[in-house]
């Protein structure tokens, strides 16, 4: 039980209490302790004071001496109760002392001492310095002794009434001081709670955050740190606001993955869609060429398309998967103005309906990449451009500094449509279409979404302003470096 005890975690609260009261504590222990050593001094002082006055009472001249500020309480020679006085020769006669007591019969008297007290004085230098000795039967006494070599003089007063005094002043000390420690501790706690009630709220505030369910789904994290704890002047405000952009940046992260999520449904659920077109008309086209072979060459002919555009349709989708794994791609200097040209003039020869015209600079263009995936994105651009613009259009393809841009003058992007542009599935057939042969033959909503893919993996970007009679894409690649 006491390990267990011993082990357990001590609140922040605990441990600010233990500080404050320790440090009380410590302060009345060091302030007791300064004021009982100089009291004692100061006492002490006192008494030794008294003492060298009861040497000379004693022994000095008695016109020196009055009864003393005791009166009665003084005994013969002005002498308090309690004085010690011996003559200690050392040649003739033989030491004598007395102490002055109260007497029984009202008064004072001089007593003698006995002969191991005059044993113990005898051990006194006659130095003239105050000194503290034991006396078997009178106790702790301050004496000093005088005189020359064959006759001394001692006299002193007991220690009693300085021991006393420093045992009361001690014991009120040590009272006052263990009040002020048991104060300190319970105002150490009302108010170390008090200033931390900010905190267990930033607590209670992550702890509604935690009991959210976050596995799955939209999440909608309304908790937030109060904005009175939030400044950041404070520690506790410095926590709050960190809380507070935290869970902002959690809250953006999930609704990211949930749209993350979503999309994926999406493109699963649109290239199955895709996907079961072509496998349908194959299974029809096969089940009409078993029933009716002499349809068997324009069933063939039929199965290799859609085997094509199913082909096709796949590769897709494996490129776009190895692009958002991160595989990376080739990084080798392309000639940009080359590529350029060689795709205008593919796309004339299959399109002369629409005018192609290509503007490029007096000095080659060079930038850093892979040049099969680069003149994909071309002709994917070309290809939407010819796909979504009526015969008769112009189509431009212009070089800048380090990329290009691809203009038309058809219909353009319908404003909601045009947000999402380089979505996947994404299709402009509704608004950009010459009717129902063209929707026909529009591929399955791919290529812009392939052309940021691969324009990102370059690190380079895709940009689009479209309104009616003015389309214009624009790529930008890194430049080779020079």
């Amino acid at each position: 039980m006491t390990t267990l005890a011993a082990r357990a975690p001590r609140t922040l609260t605990a441990r600010l209490v233990a500080v404050v009261v320790l440090l009380v504590a410590v302060t009345a222990a060091v302030i007791g302790t300064a004021t009982a050593l100089v009291m004692k001094d100061y006492f002490t002082d006192r008494l030794d004071d008294e003492v060298r006055g009861s040497l000379a009472r004693e022994f000095g001249p008695p016109t020196d001496f009055g009864p003393g500020p005791r009166g009665d309480d003084r005994g013969p020679g002005g002498q308090r109760i309690g004085t010690l006085t011996a003559v200690l020769p050392s040649t003739t006669g033989g030491p004598y002392g007395v102490v002055v007591e109260d007497s029984s019969r009202g008064g004072v008297d001089e007593l003698p001492v006995s002969a191991e007290v005059l044993d113990r004085l005898e051990d006194v230098p006659a130095d003239g310095r105050v000194r503290e000795v034991d006396l078997p039967g009178l106790g702790t006494y301050r004496v000093i002794a005088a005189g020359d070599g064959s006759t001394r003089a001692v006299a002193g007063l007991p220690t009693d009434e300085v021991d006393e005094t420093l045992a009361w002043l001690v014991t009120i000390v040590v009272v006052v001081g263990a009040g002020a420690v048991a104060a300190a501790g319970a105002a150490g706690t009302v108010v170390v709670r008090r200033q931390l009630a900010p905190l267990r709220e930033v607590a209670a505030t992550a702890h509604r955050v935690a009991e959210l369910p976050l596995a799955s789904g939209e999440i909608e994290m309304a908790e937030r740190v109060p904005q009175r704890l939030t400044d950041e002047r404070t520690e506790v405000g410095q926590v709050g606001s960190a809380l507070n952009a935290m869970l902002d940046h959690v809250e953006d992260s999930l609704g990211q993955r949930h749209l993350s999520e979503q999309r994926v449904r999406q493109f699963v659920a649109d290239a199955s869609h895709e996907l079961r077109t072509p496998l349908a008309t194959i299974a029809g086209y096969t089940e009409l060429a078993r029933h009716r072979p002499e349809t068997s060459g324009t069933a063939l002919a039929k199965v290799e398309t859609e085997s094509a555009r199913m082909t096709a349709l796949v590769e897709d989708l494996l490129l776009l998967a190895r692009l958002d794994s991160g595989r990376p791609l080739e990084r080798q200097p392309v000639d940009l103005s080359r590529l350029l040209l060689e795709a205008v003039d593919d796309v004339r020869v299959v399109d002369a309906e629409r005018s192609w015209r290509l503007s490029l600079p007096d000095e080659p263009i060079t930038v850093t990449g892979d040049a099969a995936r680069l003149h994909q994105v071309v002709s994917n651009l070309l290809a939407n451009a010819r796909t979504h613009t009526p015969p008769g259009s112009t189509v431009t393809v212009t070089a800048t500094g380090h990329g290009f841009t691809v203009h038309d003058d058809g219909p353009g992007f319908p404003p909601e449509l045009a947000p999402h542009a380089f979505e996947r599935f994404t299709r402009g057939d509704a608004a950009r279409t010459r009717g129902d042969a063209a929707r026909t033959r529009g591929g399955a909503g791919l290529g812009l979404s392939l052309v940021e893919a691969i324009v990102g993996a370059h690190g380079g970007a895709v940009t689009l302003e479209s309104r009616p009679g003015d389309t214009t894409i624009a790529v930008a690649l890194p430049p080779a470096p020079a």
